[in-house]
């Protein structure tokens, strides 16, 4: 079976210099795209849901759990649940995020409805 959704979401600001967009989502699993200006800024949090990070374009520098590293086009990286992470966009571009479970609370910032 394919679920896809009728069309990415609308962009939202997502922290400093950075914007996101829903593309795809179930209980299980989302995807969502982020876009950085140069020098934007993904702000220390942390969640429950586990979540890889794929850098399609830019330089990013990452923190995750208190380790620092520069990833560029083609790098990925996976996120432990809970673990507090970071990142400074180095050189502006974006990311493919992908969380499991999917992340509630974006869909309902966006406006979507939790089904």
């Amino acid at each position: 079976m394919i679920v896809h959704s009728d069309a990415p979401s609308e962009w939202m600001d997502s922290g400093p210099g950075a914007k996101r967009r829903i593309l795809c989502e179930s209980k299980d699993i989302m995807m969502v795209e982020f876009r950085f200006d140069q020098g934007g800024e993904g702000l220390p949090h942390n969640h429950p849901h586990t979540q890889t990070t794929y850098v399609s374009s830019g330089k990013f520098r990452f923190t995750v759990d208190g380790e620092t590293r520069v990833l560029g086009p083609g790098d990925a990286m996976t996120i432990p649940s809970n673990a507090v992470h970071s990142c400074v966009c180095e050189e502006a571009g974006s990311l493919l995020d992908a969380f499991s479970p999917r992340r509630d609370d974006f869909l309902e910032a966006h406006g979507w409805p939790l089904s």
